[in-house]
């Protein structure tokens, strides 16, 4: 089994073959997988971790494509459900000339919310080491109601719990639902990771020291704030570690903080020790911002996403 699994959406990213223009604009879009929670599973896959997704799709053409893009990645997809109710999910996504985003989502609903917790491999959690999932998930009643209970039953089983702020405003009813949902994720996680304009949100300030003021719980043993190109803050218990990014040419920076994810996943499943030793942990923050600067070099998410070797290549480089 994977030592992790992840949770959460599974989706048709489709992304404008020419950055810069509005939504409206867009005359073509190039077809990519996506879905923050299974970006994290491939990228996992790609730095030599095994990992599986548990998640929903539609029984329909888009839906089996992505399940065929997971398990061509080597990620297990046996917790994978696929429903005939309603349509694999959809998001448009217009690329500034920065490489910066803006979504337009088709679920109304997509079948990842019609995901209950009866449909939720058990065994999976029990077998994996880290449990991770998304604000995503939280967004609709029914899969905010699977991915908690599938959260609390991996924490019941010892398993370490990882959240990341994945702000998608437009898939809330209205942000105070946002701040709530976002903080009964957090509130389950001993690794998390936001962005800045996320703590902004959260708190009112993008000053860090609101972690530890407003954010910050006796469960959590690493909150990684990233601030893009600038790099990542790293707060544990008694430590605060600010670690520099590396300069790349941006593409699509899609995707870019699933693989910051995945590469700070990939070192504690291989030594949740790491946590307690400050100077590894540098080191693991500086190898997933080199993750996630190399998936902004690519268009689209999952085809981004960089194995082992590249980040090695880039870690040596500079």
């Amino acid at each position: 089994m994977a030592d992790v699994v992840c949770f959460g959406d599974l989706l048709i990213d489709f992304v404008p073959t020419v950055s810069g223009q509005e939504l409206a604009k867009v005359e073509a879009f190039k077809k990519a997988p996506g879905g923050a929670a299974a970006n994290v599973a491939v990228g996992l896959m790609r730095l030599g971790v095994s990992s599986a997704f548990m998640g929903k799709v539609g029984e329909d053409a888009f839906g089996h494509f992505l399940a065929d893009t997971l398990a061509q990645e080597g990620v297990d997809i046996r917790p994978l459900r696929f429903d005939a109710r309603a349509r694999t999910a959809l998001a448009f996504v217009s690329l500034r000339a920065d490489g910066e985003r803006d979504f337009l989502f088709y679920r109304h609903p997509s079948a990842d919310m019609l995901f209950t917790p009866e449909e939720v491999d058990r065994s999976a959690l029990d077998a994996a080491g880290i449990f991770h999932f998304d604000s995503i998930s939280l967004a609709a009643e029914q899969p905010r109601i699977t991915a908690l209970f599938a959260a609390d039953h991996a924490k019941a089983a010892s398993k370490l719990i990882s959240y990341d702020v994945n702000l998608r405003l437009p898939l809330w009813s209205d942000a105070e639902a946002a701040r709530a949902g976002i903080r009964a994720g957090l509130a389950r996680a001993a690794i998390a990771k936001l962005s800045d304009d996320e703590l902004d949100f959260l708190t009112g300030t993008r000053d860090p020291a609101a972690i530890r003021r407003e954010l910050w719980h006796d469960g959590l043993r690493l909150l990684v704030l990233s601030l893009g190109a600038a790099g990542c803050i790293a707060f544990t218990g008694a430590d605060e570690l600010q670690v520099p990014s590396f300069k790349v040419q941006p593409v699509d920076t899609t995707g870019a903080g699933d693989g910051f994810v995945a590469g700070l996943l990939a070192g504690v499943a291989a030594d949740p020790g790491v946590l307690e030793r400050p100077a590894e942990l540098r080191e693991l923050c500086r190898f997933a911002n080199a993750v996630g600067a190399l998936t902004t070099t690519v268009r689209g998410a999952i085809p981004a996403l960089p194995t082992r070797a590249e980040v090695a290549a880039l870690l040596a480089g500079q």
